[in-house]
């Protein structure tokens, strides 16, 4: 195994399990946290990337958790050589993650009769569905998450580096932020692992009453955070950051 690869899949099993949880949490019926709301959600997830990082960081990974962010910082740094490993170890816990919060769920799946909120607590989906407006929304959210996070630890904003452990929690308030921000349109995948890792979950998973992945908007939440990491990373190496 390529080293980093174990703490990338550990790390995005994490944040999968608490991402996706959070939002079966405020979906599913006869949750304690049915009915939560957008900050719950977006405050979970920033919560879940936290939790993510520091998992992969201790496990010997990088803290990418995303291919988006894996093909910036090849991009940035001109080194692809982990960029195949590491989106393999990513997809892969962020599948196994997704299935983690199949079975936590287990009994509420068929309490829900709604197949669209169960397929949300898995892939993303758009509020309005125009594919071409919701590929521009990924590309403009991942964008932020990427060249953002490459400000937060630049050494032009610490010289000496982010105090130890502080790093985590900025990049989960930035997620936070884009939530917040720019959630809206799509459900803010900017993670093609996020999104496919679990939507294959669910197309495989026995889930009671399940509909369709919808399999055509898939693409939108793969090719799109490619597309903004790849334009972030570029950018980021053009600001010297």
């Amino acid at each position: 195994m390529q080293p980093g690869m174990f703490g990338e899949f550990m790390g995005t099993m994490v944040l999968i399990l608490l991402g996706n949880g959070v939002v079966a949490n405020v979906l599913l019926k006869k949750s304690k946290g049915e009915g939560g709301g957008w900050m719950v959600i977006t405050t979970g997830w920033g919560l879940a990337v936290m939790a993510g990082v520091f998992t992969a960081l201790a496990c010997g990974g990088e803290g990418h958790l995303n291919p988006a962010v894996t093909l910036a910082a090849a991009i940035t740094t001109g080194d692809f050589s982990k960029v195949a490993g590491y989106i393999v170890a990513q997809l892969a816990g962020a599948f196994v993650g997704a299935c983690l919060v199949w079975l936590h769920y287990l009994p509420h799946w068929k309490a829900t009769p709604e197949a669209d909120l169960k397929l949300a607590c898995f892939g993303t989906s758009p509020a309005i569905r125009n594919l071409p407006a919701n590929l521009i929304s990924e590309i403009i959210g991942t964008f932020v998450l990427v060249f953002v996070a490459d400000a937060i630890t630049s050494k032009v904003v610490a010289a000496s580096g982010l105090a130890p452990g502080i790093g985590p929690w900025l990049i989960g308030s930035l997620v936070w932020a884009i939530g917040l921000g720019l959630g809206g349109t799509t459900g803010y995948a900017i993670n093609p692992a996020r999104d496919l890792g679990p939507r294959i979950a669910h197309a495989i998973l026995p889930i009671a009453g399940k509909g369709g992945s919808d399999w055509g908007y898939a693409g939108v939440a793969i090719v799109g955070p490619l597309v903004g990491g790849a334009l972030a990373g570029l950018c980021a190496h053009l600001a010297h950051i």
